[in-house]
């Protein structure tokens, strides 16, 4: 099984860049405090430390 992780959207994407706002609609994130389980890719993990600040890596599994 490929590793997973958990993510879950702790800022709101009011007032930020085009860009980052894209980014949160990408990992699949739109409300606040949604969690949601991705495969552990290195794109993914790009996209998580794009925005740093608006997400939190809640576990990882794998």
């Amino acid at each position: 099984m490929a590793k997973t992780i958990v993510i879950k959207q702790i800022g709101s994407p009011i007032r930020r860049p085009k860009d980052q706002r894209q980014t949160l609609v990408g990992l699949g994130l739109n409300k606040m405090h949604k969690t949601r389980e991705l495969e552990d890719t290195p794109s993914v993990r790009g996209m998580i430390n794009k925005i740093p600040h608006m997400v939190e890596i809640i576990e990882e599994k794998g």
